[in-house]
């Protein structure tokens, strides 16, 4: 399963995240394909408070 992730605080920037079968798992710079779009979701904080919105195919 591949994860796309943006925003501050990652290694970089814009990375994907590949979980492998075995349970292990390594980080690549950029988006790397194929991507088989499943969901998305935006976590943003302020603060202290967590805003939170999740997209299902």
């Amino acid at each position: 399963m591949k994860y796309i992730e943006f925003g501050i605080g990652n290694t970089w920037l814009c990375r994907t995240e590949t979980e492998l079968p075995g349970g292990t798992e390594y980080e690549e710079k950029g988006i790397k394909g194929p991507v088989t779009y499943h969901s998305a979701y935006f976590r943003m904080w302020i603060g202290r408070t967590v805003f939170y919105t999740r997209y299902k195919r």
